[in-house]
């Protein structure tokens, strides 16, 4: 559903996709793209679809089966957006209205782009994750991040001051297990020329050499004027590709990309991603999640913030981590300000005590001793830029909301003869003194001034649920790699160690809700808050049947579960009820020894043994061993398919 420019529409509903729409009367109202999570669930999702159907994904390369979203927003040209980064995207009130009213006639089809025929115009797989890829691409910003520039945070909406100057290594990081995955699956592909609009052609190109002339500067590192003349050459491409679509829509001239030249450009990215990545690695081992930009006139700065939970999440998942060095950033984050003692687990971001209104807005006389503009607003009695209270301090006019507002004072100044040349003389200083005084570029949101929502000291229960997801994919990834038994021993302990804070493991008063109940967010010094499906119950979902050791790989479903545990299992015989495939309710009698649950509508059974055995029950009542923990492709197929052909699954388990 992503738009030729390479964002998501806000919404996908039984409707159809949905944008937002400016209003005039609602000052809550805001257009914009939400960029990060487009990458990890994509990319989990292409994982998935490989793992359950081998080649599937390669049989859709080079089909034009794909449309583009038509959401009518413009991102401004690159250097609108440098000057006024909070303002980036202009509203095209008459392509909405247009498409809106040609919904009435041809329904949802008509919010997607169409051809001069009318007819949906249709792309190839490649094209789209090319797309995608190439819009990160162009706002990167090396060894900072990826440039958060469309009006929306990352996915957490507490940081959202940041957007326009924030940088993000969040995304950065799922790009590399995203570019990683793609040059597996081509490595392997039968097809070697990739079918692509002339336009997107074009971008790559250009992004290609932008991305091979600075090669070498992984090597040296990136000086600021270096970095401004990356940011500088890879927006003006971006606007030159966007520049055509708007105008013209994507062109129906179709180029072809070579395997090669595909596999190379990959190869970069990767190589510029993994750099960054390196960059933001804190001498403490653990990872940045976002940086701030600064741009000076041929220059772009990067700043660190304070550590972030979302960072070490999005760096353990990347990839990009041996085991040795995944085991030291565990180890280092549970000693870190991220760890909160009483709840088991971790906060988004360190508390920390925030000064108090008496602390905030104070310019000593020293700060502004040779300001003759200072001294001439304070003689005539001038409040409009600064006052002075009676111990002599100068504090900044309480209705300003940020530079902006002094500048349009400094402006109002300047039109005035007994201030105009101490303006023209001192606006730099004034402005920076401005920017001292209260550190705005450092300003995040909610999240570096509220206790609770996500704010200081709250724990967020799903950046808990995907750290717990992390870690296990670095314990499998170690596990594969066949890493010693030391570092795969040490990341189970730490997944177990983190699992243990999860809701489920504690006492109502502990956990201050009922316990198996989801919540959103547990703030500093209270309990669970806020209830609701969040998304922790997604990554639990998956969590659990990480610790059910199942897997699924060239099609065939695996049984291997080496993080169960003997108090898993019964104790005592029970029973297992549960909707079989067919839709009927179905007892199962367990022994002692076992556990069950089901699988596609399918039960299975789980006993302790010393060797690993598989016994299939089929809906005939005939049965079938099968030495190991694997079963065949066919056998997965009907596991799969629901379609009642096995009716039972016991597996013998070593654990």
């Amino acid at each position: 559903a992503t738009t030729a420019d390479g964002y998501n529409p806000y919404r996908i509903t039984r409707d159809g996709i949905e944008w937002e729409v400016p209003e005039p009367d609602n000052p809550w109202a805001n257009i914009g793209y939400w960029s990060d999570h487009q990458i990890i669930y994509l990319q989990k999702l292409l994982e998935f679809a490989e793992q359950a159907n081998p080649g599937s994904l390669a049989s859709l390369w080079n089909r034009p089966v794909f449309s583009y979203a038509n959401v009518p927003y413009r991102l401004r040209p690159y250097p609108q957006m440098l000057a006024d980064w909070y303002n980036t995207i202009d509203f095209d009130a008459a392509a909405d209205q247009s498409i809106q009213s040609a919904v009435s006639a041809m329904g949802t089809d008509a919010r997607l782009v169409r051809g001069d025929d009318g007819a949906v115009l249709h792309v190839t797989m490649v094209e789209k994750l090319l797309v995608l890829l190439l819009a990160k691409l162009t706002n990167w910003v090396p060894e900072g991040g990826i440039w958060m520039n469309t009006q929306r945070p990352e996915w957490n909406d507490a940081n959202n001051a940041l957007v326009g100057k924030g940088l993000s290594v969040v995304t950065a990081a799922y790009l590399r297990r995203f570019v990683v995955f793609w040059r597996e699956q081509l490595a392997g592909a039968e097809a070697d020329t990739f079918s692509v609009n002339a336009a997107v052609a074009g971008l790559l190109e250009q992004v290609q050499t932008i991305l091979a002339d600075t090669l070498h500067r992984l090597q040296t590192g990136f000086s600021d004027a270096d970095r401004r003349a990356v940011m500088n050459a890879l927006g003006t491409a971006a606007t030159a590709y966007r520049a055509t679509i708007y105008r013209n829509g994507p062109p129906a001239e179709q180029t072809a990309i070579s395997g090669g030249a595909l596999r190379d450009f990959l190869a970069l990215a990767q190589a510029h991603i993994e750099h960054t990545l390196r960059a933001n690695l804190r001498p403490d081992k653990l990872a940045h999640s976002y940086n701030i930009l600064r741009l000076d006139n041929h220059s772009a700065a990067v700043e660190h913030l304070y550590p972030m939970l979302e960072g070490q999440v999005a760096v353990l998942s990347s990839g990009l981590l041996t085991p040795d060095e995944a085991v030291e950033l565990l180890k280092n984050l549970r000693r870190s300000s991220l760890y909160r003692p009483d709840q088991h687990s971790y906060v988004l971001y360190p508390n920390r005590k925030l000064p108090g209104f008496l602390h905030k807005n104070n310019v000593t006389t020293e700060q502004v001793a040779g300001s003759e503009l200072v001294q001439a607003l304070a003689a005539a009695n001038d409040p409009r830029l600064l006052v002075r209270d009676q111990a002599g301090v100068y504090h900044f006019n309480g209705a300003f909301r940020n530079a902006g507002d002094a500048a349009q004072t400094l402006d109002e100044l300047a039109r005035e003869p007994a201030y105009a040349e101490q303006v023209a003389a001192e606006r730099e200083f004034i402005l920076n003194l401005f920017e001292e005084t209260f550190n705005h570029r450092s300003f995040t949101g909610r999240s570096g001034t509220f206790f609770a929502f996500e704010g200081l000291g709250s724990i967020y229960w799903h950046m808990v649920s995907k750290l717990l997801l992390a870690v296990y994919e670095c314990y499998a990834a170690a596990l594969n790699d066949k890493a010693p038994s030391p570092v795969t021993e040490a990341l189970a302990r730490a997944y177990f160690d983190i699992r243990q804070g999860l809701g489920f493991n504690k006492s109502p008063a502990a956990y201050g809700a009922f316990p198996t109940d989801p919540y959103s967010h547990t703030p500093a010094g209270s309990g669970a808050r806020q209830p609701g499906m969040t998304g922790q119950v997604k990554e639990e979902i998956l969590t659990r049947w990480a610790e059910l050791g199942i897997t699924v790989s060239q099609g065939a479903l695996q049984f291997n579960p080496t993080l169960l545990r003997p108090d898993d299992f019964l104790c005592t015989p029970g029973q297992f009820t549960a909707i079989n495939a067919a839709g009927r309710k179905e007892t199962v009698a367990l022994p002692a020894g076992s556990l069950a649950f089901t699988l596609c509508q399918t039960p299975v059974i789980y006993s302790r043994g010393s060797t690993p055995q598989i016994e299939i029950i089929f809906a005939d009542g005939r049965e079938q061993i099968i030495a190991g923990r694997r079963l065949d492709a066919a056998t997965s197929r009907h596991i799969f398919d629901r379609d009642g052909y096995i009716r039972q699954v016991r597996v013998m388990v070593s654990v």
